[in-house]
């Protein structure tokens, strides 16, 4: 009888070669918030806006004639779209940055911030999780460069794992550099 093999919960990434470093295949929902500039949030909102207005335009040159209270429910309508598309397009741009897809000098130094800081406090470099290292996993390959796909099927990392394309290694040497630093400073 053939004994079992345990199941590999770990199934590195596919790399793709990008202008920019990569920081994250795989960024959790907060640090792509957290991370977004301002830029990403004037596009959304002005893709946000769009729908609404260019609705509302269309109404004023070739009115629509929908009777009593159909136009109001078809800019509703057109807002709460423009918010959704607006939003996604919003996440994308940060996202992409994270990818390494655009420019991200602000990001890398952002994240290697967070992380060597992380690094020096003892604390999880992705936070904590509560799911199993295999489930962890799954939940990583199933959102990994999720977001080159986000005009199909909206998809977001809420899962704290340690599945993110990069070698970590570097935040530990970057704080072992620093604490050397302040510990020959004084």
């Amino acid at each position: 009888m053939a004994t079992p093999t345990p199941q590999q919960t770990y199934i590195p990434s596919k790399v793709i070669k990008t202008d920019y470093p990569l920081i994250d295949n795989d960024p959790h929902f907060k640090r792509v918030v957290g991370y977004a500039r301002t830029s990403d949030y004037v596009h959304g909102i002005a893709a946000a806006a769009a729908g609404p207005g260019l609705l509302y335009a269309m109404e004023r040159f070739a009115p629509s004639h929908v009777g009593r209270g159909g136009f109001a429910r078809a800019m509703r309508l057109a807002g709460v779209l423009g918010a959704i598309g607006g939003f996604l397009y919003f996440y994308e741009r940060s996202t992409l940055r994270f990818y390494g897809m655009s420019e991200n000098a602000r990001e890398v130094e952002l994240d290697m911030r967070e992380m060597v800081d992380k690094v020096k406090a003892g604390e999880p470099l992705y936070g904590e999780s509560k799911l199993t290292p295999h489930m962890q996993g799954v939940a990583a390959r199933q959102s990994r460069y999720s977001a080159l796909f986000t005009a199909v099927l909206p998809w977001f990392n809420f899962v704290n794992h340690n599945q993110h394309g990069v070698d970590t290694a570097k935040y530990y040497q970057a704080a072992e550099r620093e604490l050397e630093a302040e510990r020959l400073g004084k």
